[in-house]
């Protein structure tokens, strides 16, 4: 593994670095005071990002993405990272790469227009009974002819109040193992406006401030067999394959914004004076520096490793839950450290500090909580021996 960047991935850091700071960081106090992101500066900033080649940078060359390899992608993500997340997430859009599971007419339908700027997806699978344990599901959807009906409810549903439709998850079915009866899911594309399908404002989150979630409800919701992703009973293969470099995606974004907590920690460590001197000369303080900087280029390197790996066809779950928890984990550690060293003036909005040690919370939560990343490493360590 090359530990050194090409210049094409320099270039991909520093583009994306200065498009940050010059195209998002000036709005970051309107949407954290306000809680919205107003739909005008969405377009006004993802034209510009467009226009930057830095939007759906994610996908393939051949549906007009940029076709980054996977370090690539996730040097981009972390210097997305640094802002905040409504802003990056929402104005320079990273289709979710489940699109690519779709058919030709599927591709042409959901996921060109994403690329394009023109709409948004969204993903539905939790529910108010069933977060990690997707198996426990209890949304339904059952054949009708040759269509399929919707029942039940998803939440926590990121930005769906934007998104011109969902790809929900449901319950289509029941199949024996030895452990019992385990539901079978299947996965659909349901359009915003189909009758059934009603999008209901979400809960206000002390995480990513003007980021919405919001409750989606189907009710006897009709779509055609056409809409179904993947094949029948096979969501979670589709899930799977599709969704699991999403963990790398969090990990990166938490490095971005870990970086900048601590470059502001070293900058007023260098510049406060206390008893005479840089509070940085005080042990409490440097060891604190110190402590911050190790912490955070293991979890670069345990990232940057599985994104390598990922690359040639050798990454485990283990690899990508190993980066996602111990980045999400030492974002949590650097933010609070941060304000510690800032003291009062941490606290304040007049800094990113307090926004990041806020966005950090749910890092832990979303994409698979801490618990369930150390239980995928866990059973990956005791299937080797029997376990």
């Amino acid at each position: 593994m090359d530990f050194g960047l090409t210049e094409e991935q320099r270039m991909i850091v520093d583009t994306t670095r200065t498009f940050v700071e010059t195209e998002l960081y000036p709005h970051e106090q309107r949407v954290e005071r306000t809680g919205v992101l107003p739909l005008e500066l969405i377009r006004e900033i993802q034209q510009k990002a467009i226009a930057a080649g830095l939007y759906a940078a994610n996908m393939p060359v051949e549906v007009g993405g940029a076709g980054l390899d996977t370090l690539s992608w996730l040097l981009y993500e972390k210097e997305l990272g640094r802002a905040n997340y409504a802003l990056h997430w929402t104005c320079v859009a990273r289709p979710s790469n489940i699109l690519l599971a779709g058919n030709a007419e599927q591709r042409e339908r959901y996921l060109m227009p994403c690329i394009r700027g023109e709409t948004w997806d969204c993903l539905a699978m939790t529910e108010p009974g069933a977060g990690s344990d997707l198996r426990g599901m209890k949304a339904s959807a059952r054949q009708d002819g040759g269509d399929w009906v919707l029942n039940g409810t998803k939440h926590f549903i990121s930005h769906a109040d934007l998104a011109g439709f969902a790809i929900v998850f449901m319950a289509s079915g029941e199949e024996q193992s030895p452990k019992g009866a385990k539901k079978l899911i299947t996965a659909f594309f349901v359009d915003k406006g189909t009758p059934g399908f009603t999008v209901r404002e979400g809960y206000r989150n002390v995480s990513h401030r003007g980021y919405t979630n919001a409750v989606l409800e189907f009710d006897d919701c009709r779509v055609p067999a056409a809409n179904v992703l993947g094949e029948v009973h096979k969501g979670f293969e589709v899930a799977n394959s599709w969704l699991g470099a999403t963990r790398l995606q969090v990990a990166s974004t938490c490095l971005g914004r870990a970086q900048r907590a601590l470059g502001h920690a070293i900058s007023y460590a260098a510049e406060r004076k206390q008893f005479g001197q840089q509070i940085g000369k005080f042990q409490g303080v440097s060891f604190k520096l110190a402590d911050m900087a190790m912490e955070l280029k293991a979890a670069e390197l345990l990232t940057r490793e599985a994104a390598w790996k990922y690359d040639q066809g050798t990454v485990t779950e283990a690899d990508m839950s190993m980066a996602k928890l111990k980045a999400t984990e030492v974002l949590a550690m650097v933010a609070d450290e941060a304000i510690q060293i800032h003291g009062g003036m941490g606290l304040m909005d007049e800094l990113p500090l307090e926004r990041i040690w806020r966005d950090s919370r749910v890092e832990r939560i979303w994409e698979g909580t801490s618990e369930i990343q150390r239980h995928i490493i866990s059973r990956e360590l005791l299937r080797a021996v029997g376990g």
